[in-house]
Order: C-alpha cells, then structure tokens, then sequence
C-alpha cells in the first residue's frame, strides 16, 4: 500500500461496509490514491468524511455521491432469537466479528464491535435480523469515533487473516504460513491473560442478557 493509500485508509471509518463499491475500506483507499474512484463514495464517513479525504488528496470538497447511499444514523443489528435458526451465515458474513454462536444454537451481536455494516441482512434465510438506530440523529463521523474505526480496522484485519487461514491459503508459502501462524499465537496469547478473558466473558454475557431481554420485551409488548 502506497503512503497515499494508508494515510486514506486512516482517515476512514473501517466500518467495511462495502458502500463504497469496494470489497474493504483498503480497497477503496487504493482506488482513491490511484485516481479510479472518488473521495465521495462513503456513506459513513459522509460529509465530514469527504473533507477528509479532500484534505489529504488536495481535490475539492464534494457531495456525498447518492449513488453510494446517504448518510444516516449509525446502525446497530440485533438477532430476533426466536426466529434464528443458527445457520451460521451471519456470522461467516460479519468482517469484524461482532456475532457470536454456534451451528444450530442462537446467535447474537456483541453492540460495542458491530459496526452497523449491515452485510449480514441479506444472507439471513429467515429474516430474523433487525435494524436499529444506534446513534439518534447523529451521522457520519458525529455517529461514530476514532477509536471505534481503529477497533473495527483491527477486527477486520484479524478477520481477514482467519479467514485466509481456515482457507489453507499460503500452504505452499512456509515463510507467510509461519508469520500467520505467529500472529495466531500472539492473538490467543492476548486472550489467555484471566483478565482479558473476563472482560471478554462479560462482554458476551452482557450482550445476551441484552439480547434476552429484547426478546422479553418484544413477547410482552406483543402479548
């Protein structure tokens, strides 16, 4: 990646939502620092994240292309755990790893990693995944944080990496295999600490219980 492209990169929202045309939030900065695509082209990052882009590159600033969508609020999904049937496709679809479940058992969506993508919706079978709006009428950059779009970018990055792995690519690679191999252990070892793996048994904990009680409430309300 060009020094152009990372400095693009950095100033997008990493939510990898594919808006924008391109299959991650890096491609798309590749395509802006080779002149192939437009600053305008990400409905999160919207009109202040326009700017940005313009600051970096020197093009003047620009509408948000409607073609790529609006800016609107922050999105937050939330599986109906009565219709989930566990097929495991959201969670194969997620880039940041923000649902959890297993084949055939209920899923859900830890809220502090879901970036509101929304690629998740189309690969439901049944429909059981809901919208919501997580950041009132905020939007763009206002709707979202700095170090949200770092912890999405690390996910993703993360994901990526798994994904290859579980692909067997790079097995006539040993140099790169080792170097992921290495990374692999460097992540669990990261989740090994008693204090990492109870903040993260919390997290999932808590992301249940809230799952339950919107199922809860939903049953309540429509009874």
């Amino acid at each position: 990646m060009t020094s152009l492209a990372a400095r693009l990169l950095a100033a997008l929202p990493q939510t990898q939502c594919t808006r924008c045309g391109y299959p991650d939030c890096a491609a798309y900065a590749m395509a802006v620092a080779c002149g192939e695509a437009a600053i305008n082209q990400c409905p999160p990052g919207g009109a202040e994240g326009v700017a940005k882009l313009a600051a970096i590159t020197g093009q003047p600033v620009v509408a948000l292309n409607p073609a790529n969508g609006p800016q609107a609020p922050r999105s937050m999904m939330f599986i109906d755990e009565d219709w989930c049937i566990g097929c495991t496709l959201c969670i194969k679809a997620c880039p940041v790893d923000a649902i959890i479940g297993s084949n055939k058992l209920m899923h859900t969506v830890l809220e502090a990693h879901c970036t509101g993508c929304a690629l998740c919706l189309p690969v439901c079978p049944v429909d059981c995944i809901l919208v919501e709006n997580a950041s009132g009428n905020a939007t763009g950059w206002a709707a979202w944080s700095q170090d949200a779009a770092e912890q999405a970018r690390d996910s993703y990055a993360f994901h990526s990496y798994r994904v290859k792995r579980d692909e067997g690519e790079n097995d006539n690679r040993p140099e790169e295999k080792a170097q992921m191999k290495l990374a692999d252990l460097e992540h669990q070892s990261q989740h090994t600490d008693p204090v990492v793996l109870d903040k993260k048994r919390a997290v999932i904990e808590a992301a249940l219980a809230r799952a339950r009680a919107k199922r809860e409430a939903i049953a309540a309300n429509s009874g």
